[in-house]
């Protein structure tokens, strides 16, 4: 899996490759990142690789041929190693939200080639021509491409084979189709009691049938309060149980149940 991005600030993602967990992936080669910058294929003294706007209007926008000829090169290289074809994408606010369902799409690609706007944009031209894919991480903007980058990128890494140290960890995730699209629930570690909190008795029972039934409840419960619409979905799809359901009616009558 290759991923080939297109930055004017390819020092933001230097740390970014080195940390965490998610550096086995880039170290081991599972996850392949390479960077490249427009500026390296402009022309002139300064190496300009935006103007001005037709029209007027505030802010500059990143110039098409920059980004052409540095994609060429990404595609020729790319040829020349005999990695596959990959999509080119352009994180954007008018792309799809990116979801758990695409990050698991993207975990079992060849991987893309990501660009990352900066200023007003990207000469339209060059989007109309180019662009595979457009990618938005929610309803607000971020002042470049490169931390939507880094998100995919964590995203994806983190589902590679031998990446974490439970092998199994990520099936626990919200949004996962293991917990049924829901939320996941509430965790404890030492000590049992905290400031006066302890931790639910449940999870100190030892009873495991119970234990995973106070989760799943504490899903339901969880994922009703703050994403309702999770769970319409997990029951439009036939996820819901009937204990989860009477579970759901008496949570709506007693909303402020002891959990």
């Amino acid at each position: 899996m290759r991923f080939d991005i297109i930055t004017l600030f390819p020092e933001i993602f230097a740390p970014f490759l080195v940390s965490g967990v998610t550096r086995r992936a880039y170290e081991s080669g599972l996850v392949d990142v390479k960077l490249w910058n427009p500026r390296d294929f402009a022309d002139g003294n300064y190496r300009r690789v935006d103007d001005r706007p037709f029209g007027g209007g505030p802010g500059m926008v990143m110039m098409a041929e920059p980004l052409a000829l540095c994609l060429e090169k990404i595609q020729a290289d790319r040829a020349s190693c005999g990695a596959p074809k990959a999509s080119t994408v352009l994180f954007s606010p008018v792309g799809k939200v990116l979801d758990h369902a695409g990050v698991e799409g993207w975990s079992a690609s060849p991987g893309a080639v990501l660009i990352c706007g900066r200023y007003e944009g990207l000469d339209q031209r060059f989007i109309q021509t180019h662009v595979d894919l457009q990618i938005s991480l929610g309803d607000f903007v971020l002042s470049g491409g490169e931390i939507a980058a880094m998100a995919l990128l964590d995203a994806v890494a983190r589902l590679q084979p031998g990446v974490l140290n439970d092998e199994g960890s990520h099936q626990l995730d919200s949004f996962n189709p293991a917990l049924d699209g829901l939320l996941d629930c509430p965790h404890y570690t030492r000590p049992e009691s905290w400031r006066g909190q302890p931790v639910p008795s449940t999870l100190l029972s030892g009873n495991h049938a119970h234990i995973e039934r106070w989760r799943r409840e504490r899903r339901l419960a969880l994922t009703q309060l703050q994403r309702p619409e999770l769970v319409q979905i997990a029951r439009g799809h036939g996820k819901l149980s009937e204990s989860d359901e009477v579970f759901l009616a008496d949570l709506v009558e007693n909303p402020d149940k002891d959990a």
